[in-house]
């Protein structure tokens, strides 16, 4: 018995294939296997064809059937992540009116700061716990604005996930997760926003019927079935953007627990138990995978921008005759603290989580008769981890108590100084697994089917790679060099 999961990307399209009575993906592939293009006719703008995501979604099918020799009636249930806060407009034929609107554009920027303001920031954020900002409710504004002759003519709009889903059950529904992350979701009404979509003009008809995360969202049709190979009748039973999709991937459930990731940019996702928000939006706040009206399970987002892009940096500049695994044992040369230097990493744009200011990347306290390479490349890995901490702080002023951090084995994660120091600055445990969003999307079906009772089954044979525990001894040392770094970021930032 399997269960299938994609995870719709916008540089790839995967799928994983998921035994379930091993709990192992039994195969899984990707496609294009260069990175699929985004349309950008004018700057600032960022646009995808569903039908390119739904033609890999193909390629990858066939590709994990092929593999695994699995048999269609053998896949019991589809899970599905996605690429959040994309826009796609559908006619009454369920036809695209126009190419989706995806995360990256900035075209709506002006729409959700005038909303804001005009709106008030308090009745937003109390609301909707972000300010409407770039998201899928105002990408609709620009549409209903600026394209009237398509906007006419929408008869649901969705998120990339619903239309997956639709492409597959022929069903337009979508889930209060999906709804929030748009900013469609009034948590204080804990009802559809309808005081936002008043003030955008937008009926509420144009929203899709709201489903359980997990849940029968539709069967897959037979002319799906017969053009992907699949067995007509096989249940959708589960959606969620990546973020959330990334921290159930890593059993992310529970107050407390976090889930990270440090490529070229970094986040740190969160579960609140309680509804709040930052005063300042310095981080966003989406329905986690389990929220539901009787029990609040909030996803608290933070971004840094300038995560393992300073580290790859620093290599190409300072390391280039070491491999990164070399490079972290040279850092790892230096003490805790890297003997006074701070490095603020935020040279990758403007930092959400710094109120949208662009303070580029500086090194401090560089003494030329005491510091070299080593020190450079410790304190350029501390100061990622700081930034995290300092985002952790946000979240633990929201309510949050962070007691243990989960993440994949990867980039970041992949450097024994960059977990401990991450472990000793925040306190918290690291568990560091072997997943990805593919698979997690497999094993939220399998939960949304009922083949799991709960999600303690479901990750039960997750493969915990490593636990990272803080180490006492070396606390007032993290705590020192953190204060030093905190204070040339407020200096910088005039906090």
């Amino acid at each position: 018995m399997y269960v299938l999961g994609y995870d719709i990307g916008s540089s790839s399209v995967k799928a994983s294939l998921v035994n379930v009575e091993s709990g192992k993906c039994a195969a899984s592939a990707f496609f294009p296997k260069t990175e699929a293009p985004i349309l950008a006719v004018k700057q600032g703008w960022a646009e995808q064809d569903p039908q390119s995501w739904w033609d890999n979604l193909k390629l990858a099918t066939q590709a994990v059937l092929t593999a695994s020799g699995a048999k269609a009636e053998e896949i019991k249930a589809i899970g599905i992540s996605y690429q959040m806060h994309g826009l796609v407009c559908v006619d009454k034929n369920q036809q695209v009116l126009r190419p989706s609107i995806i995360w990256c554009d900035s075209r709506a920027v002006p729409y959700g700061q005038k909303a804001f303001q005009t709106l008030g920031e308090a009745q937003c954020l109390s609301h909707l716990l972000n300010s409407p900002g770039n998201f899928t409710a105002s990408k609709l504004a620009w549409v209903k604005e600026n394209e009237p002759e398509v906007y006419e003519r929408i008869y649901k709009v969705m998120l990339p996930g619903d239309y997956i889903a639709m492409r597959l059950t022929g069903e337009i529904c979508t889930t209060v997760s999906g709804l929030s992350e748009g900013m469609f979701w009034d948590f204080k009404e804990n009802k559809v926003a309808d005081f936002l979509l008043d003030y955008y003009g937008i009926d509420s008809s144009l929203l899709a019927d709201i489903r359980p995360t997990f849940s029968e969202q539709g069967k897959v049709t037979e002319k799906v079935a017969a053009e992907l190979g699949l067995k007509a009748g096989t249940p959708v039973t589960y959606r969620a953007g990546d973020q959330p999709n990334n921290a159930l991937s890593l059993n992310v459930f529970n107050p407390g627990e976090i889930a990270s990731t440090a490529g070229t940019s970094g986040v740190v996702y969160g579960v609140n138990g309680s509804v709040n928000y930052d005063p300042k939006s310095r981080v966003n706040t989406f329905a986690h995978v389990n929220h539901t009206a009787s029990q609040t399970r909030l996803g608290v987002l933070l971004c840094i921008n300038g995560t393992g892009i300073l580290n790859s940096w620093m290599k190409r500049t300072l390391a280039s005759d070491l491999s990164y695994a070399e490079m972290n044992e040279v850092a790892a040369q230096a003490p805790i603290g890297a003997a006074g230097i701070s490095i603020l990493p935020f040279g990758n744009g403007a930092e959400r989580m710094l109120q949208n200011q662009e303070t580029g990347c500086s090194v401090q306290s560089v003494n030329f008769n005491l510091h070299n390479r080593s020190h450079l490349l410790r304190a350029a890995q501390e100061g990622i981890v700081f930034s995290f901490r300092y985002g952790i702080d946000i979240m633990k002023g929201m309510g949050m108590d962070v007691r243990k951090i989960h993440a994949g084995h990867a980039n970041m994660f992949l450097s024994p100084l960059f977990r401990d120091t991450l472990a000793g600055v925040t306190g918290a445990t690291i568990e560091l697994y072997d997943t990805d969003g593919s698979v997690g999307a497999a094993k939220g079906a399998g939960m949304g089917a009922g083949i799991y009772r709960d999600n303690v089954e479901a990750f039960a044979t997750l493969d915990k790679l490593a636990v990272i525990e803080p180490k006492a001894a070396d606390e007032a040392a993290y705590d020192d060099a953190y204060a030093r770094w905190k204070e040339c970021l407020e200096k910088s930032t005039n906090n």
